[in-house]
């Protein structure tokens, strides 16, 4: 089962291919990890992931999203989330954190409270004030947005420092493996695509210029990052919008990550502008992976795939084809934490239980031989 093969990205290696995406919780307080994530997190490290992501942690308070955003701009972050990286490895899986800055999607509501920005009446039912945003460019991110900030090269500069902080803290809680999020309409995303970048300076106008910010970042973090640690990028590689990003930028941005010591692209797609929402998306199983396959082919760079990806047929299929390397599900783990466990035994033909935990093995093993005896199932 090549879904089920250990690999190896420098000088970390993952017991297997499957991939816990980060998903966003918005339950810390200041940005401060807590029980929630403790748990949340470890039970995918339970349910046989290689790899396991913490959601978008801001490298900056003004870089959340929300006011529920996981943080790691301050020192006294790194215990909160020792603690969940010490879980996740001793249950035998790869810590990865996902560092990330909203840019002009800073300042919104939770989802289920609205996903609109914060105004006055969030400070009255959760004291949640609003917090000024900052862009590449002074573009809202879609109707009824507030105008962000344009970002002056000192704050540029200010940002790459707290990313490169952020990378030194990471380290210090003991992640194995950083990726940059830099898609779905964030602040690197934002600095790449011509459709929220207007600049006319260094970091605007042709692609090379657009794309500086993005390898600054990646360079920013490799100061501090060892060169036995994986680096990897998430990026939207496509805009699905006419006059946007598209996938031969990607492939040309990949080459020059991989050259700035970035050991692979995690391709996810589209998330650019709320006023400009991606209708020709087309949603499907599996929509994405031909990002990561064609990246992967002409960039010459390892890939992972994801996107509605839930048959664990098709998913070893990514893999022993060669179409990525890695594969991330999100939404399909939270419904089933033990996806991966469910997926290596469909797969093998193994129903055992020997894979899983002896907590929870030995005790469904038991179950299993009593209920097939007296022929219940």
């Amino acid at each position: 089962m090549s879904l089920f093969s250990p690999y190896t990205l420098r000088g970390v290696t993952f017991p297997n291919r499957v991939v816990i995406s980060p998903m966003s919780q918005y339950r810390a307080k200041d940005g401060f990890a807590n029980d929630w994530h403790l748990v949340h997190l470890g039970r995918f490290a339970l349910g046989g992931a290689g790899l396991v992501f913490c959601e978008a942690t801001a490298v900056e308070e003004r870089g959340r999203r929300t006011a529920g955003d996981l943080g790691i701009w301050r020192d006294d972050h790194v215990p909160g989330l020792s603690r969940i990286v010490r879980f996740i490895a001793a249950e035998g899986a790869v810590p990865g954190i996902q560092l990330a800055h909203a840019g002009r999607k800073a300042s919104e509501l939770r989802p289920w409270h609205g996903g609109t920005p914060l105004n006055d009446e969030d400070m009255q039912l959760r004291g949640e004030a609003a917090w000024d945003a900052i862009a590449p460019s002074p573009v809202p991110f879609g109707d009824g947005w507030p105008v962000p900030r344009e970002m002056t090269e000192g704050d540029i500069a200010t940002t790459l420092t707290a990313y490169r902080e952020a990378a030194a803290r990471s380290l210090e809680a003991g992640f194995k493996v950083i990726e940059i999020y830099a898609s779905h309409g964030f602040l690197v995303h934002e600095f790449y695509s011509p459709i929220s970048n207007q600049r006319a300076d260094a970091y605007g106008g042709d692609f090379d210029s657009r794309i500086r910010f993005a390898v600054e970042v990646a360079e920013a973090i490799r100061e501090v990052w060892p060169e036995n640690l994986p680096l990897i990028f998430r990026v939207s590689a496509t805009d699905w919008l006419d006059g946007g990003w598209d996938v031969d930028d990607t492939v040309a941005l990949a080459k020059r990550l991989k050259a700035s010591s970035v050991d692979m692209m995690d391709c996810s797609t589209g998330g650019i502008g709320g006023a400009m929402r991606a209708g020709r998306m087309p949603f499907a199983h599996g929509f994405q992976v031909p990002f990561a396959e064609r990246v992967r082919r002409d960039a010459a760079i390892p890939t992972m795939a994801v996107g509605m990806i839930w048959d664990p047929g098709e998913a070893e299929a990514i893999v022993a084809d060669g179409r990525a390397d890695l594969v991330a599900l999100a939404r399909e783990v939270l419904d089933d934490p033990n996806w991966a466990l469910h997926a290596q035994a469909a797969l093998s033909g193994d129903d055992s239980f020997e894979t899983w935990k002896p907590e929870f093995g030995w005790w469904l093993a038991q179950r299993q031989r009593m209920v097939k005896k007296l022929g219940l199932r």
